[in-house]
């Protein structure tokens, strides 16, 4: 600002908040929680399938269904939980008949490749499979049951439980803001005012605190964005100096949850759509509650598809993940609906829509969270335990806190701990997510 007259111009002395709440962080604290920890490595495991099924299945002939190794659970035959004795159903989709299971084969000439299963159908036309069975590229199966004659002396296949382990790593984030003393006891024109309701006229003030916001939303933007470091063909980080990454949200449900692309809810055929989730949910954990956290366009497709039914947040609604109470649901900016046996919690996520973040790519359009807790086995602290599905670890011990860590050094502001006529504000924080069960999860992408 230049004074080229000798008239005092009219000042607005407030800043204008021409962007509102800059902020984006705020998601997690809705749906998850954050706890201690005192290792470098979580650990946890998760429950398989109780039913035997599978869905990449060959015939071999017309009375041999075989099975390969590849991407399924066992190595050959006697590690396979199908035996002799059990019924199946199998199917192409159209066709579908129940067969009864005689004997195991394994096939390959060093290593085993897949296991061809010797099967009798129950048919009056013959004991071998229907045509359409054999001609199909890939055939569904699953275990529905057993028979045996009289007087068996034995039968069965046991089965030991099975589980899947995940673990992942925490990743220690580190900012800071430098003012020298002089401009420490310069006083501005301006009047500031921040999201936290500070205000004054002392500049620094505004830039200490706006670089703490900053540094709280890239904690938040780092549990969803992080994505570990890949290891190279020697078996090392592709990084490199320490730097391993973490398994942020979307890297998770990417890997381990559901995807959805390029979906169009208030199309003609968006009510469709949308039950094609409920299809898939159903073929998972079918958690009934649910919450969405979407862009702009998303959020009014959903609307409009909502409308076009004349049912938005109508009767069937029970708001249990917010004590039943449809204020509390209201008042954290989330509206409801129910559609099948589900009930689905709405909301703008504002890290969606903002210019500066991912509202400046598009490519993802929402992300549906399962409310309610998962029940794992934690293997550091060798018991189950009941947690959000989606949950913060923080490295923490009686003698150190680093889930959000913050000191001054320097020789301004009455801390002396240098020469330097400057104050050095430091921010620190360790913490990884855990995203568990990762197949009720459901990501929204845009491809085109």
């Amino acid at each position: 600002m230049q004074f080229t007259q000798q008239f005092l111009p009219e000042v607005y002395e407030k800043e204008v908040e021409r962007y509102g709440k800059r902020t984006v962080s705020g998601f997690l604290r809705m749906v998850g929680a954050e706890m201690p920890m005192a290792s470098d490595r979580i650990v946890w495991s998760e429950q398989s399938r109780l039913h035997i099924a599978y869905d990449n299945v060959i015939t071999n002939g017309a009375t041999k269904l075989r099975i390969p190794v590849a991407g399924n659970d066992f190595t050959d035959k006697d590690s396979c939980p199908i035996g002799p004795g059990m019924t199946l159903v199998v199917s192409n989709g159209t066709t579908t008949q129940k067969a009864f299971v005689t004997a195991l084969t394994d096939i390959g000439t060093t290593t085993v490749t897949s296991v061809d299963v010797s099967v009798k159908v129950y048919d009056p036309n013959g004991t071998a499979l229907d045509a359409n069975l054999t001609s199909a590229a890939a055939l569904n199966i699953f275990v529905y049951g057993s028979e045996f004659k009289k007087g068996s002396q034995d039968g069965g296949t046991s089965l030991d439980a099975k589980f899947k382990s995940f673990e992942n790593k925490p990743i220690i984030l580190r900012d800071k803001y430098r003012v020298n003393g002089s401009d420490v006891a310069q006083i501005g024109w301006v009047e500031v005012t921040t999201e936290m309701g500070t205000s004054g006229y002392l500049w620094y003030l505004k830039s200490e605190h706006e670089a703490r916001l900053r540094f709280e939303d890239y904690l938040e933007m780092s549990m969803v964005e992080a994505e570990k470091a890949k290891i190279t063909n020697t078996g090392t980080s592709a990084i490199q100096d320490g730097i391993e990454g973490s398994e942020g949200m979307f890297a998770a449900i990417e890997e381990r949850g559901l995807i959805y692309n390029d979906s169009d809810f208030d199309g003609a055929g968006g009510l469709s759509q949308f039950d094609d989730i409920l299809a898939e949910l159903d073929k998972q954990g079918a958690i009934e509650e649910n919450m969405l956290f979407l862009d702009r366009q998303k959020s009014l497709e959903i609307d409009n598809m909502l409308a076009a039914q004349n049912s938005y947040g109508a009767g069937g609604t029970s708001y249990g993940v917010f004590n039943n109470e449809e204020d509390m649901a209201l008042n954290l900016g989330f509206s409801g609906f129910r559609r099948g046996s589900y009930d689905f919690y709405k909301t703008d996520w504002k890290y969606l829509n903002d210019s500066t973040t991912r509202g400046s790519i598009g490519d993802i359009e929402g992300v549906l969270v399962p409310a309610g807790t998962s029940t794992v086995y934690d293997e550091q602290m060798g018991q189950n335990i009941a947690r959000p599905f989606l949950h913060v670890r923080y490295r923490a011990s009686e003698a150190e806190d680093r889930r959000m860590k913050s000191w001054i050094t320097g020789s301004v502001g009455g801390n002396f701990t240098s020469a330097a006529d400057e104050m050095n504000v430091h921010f620190l924080s360790e913490r990884a997510l855990c995203v568990q069960a990762a197949n009720n999860f459901l990501l929204l992408k845009k491809t085109a």
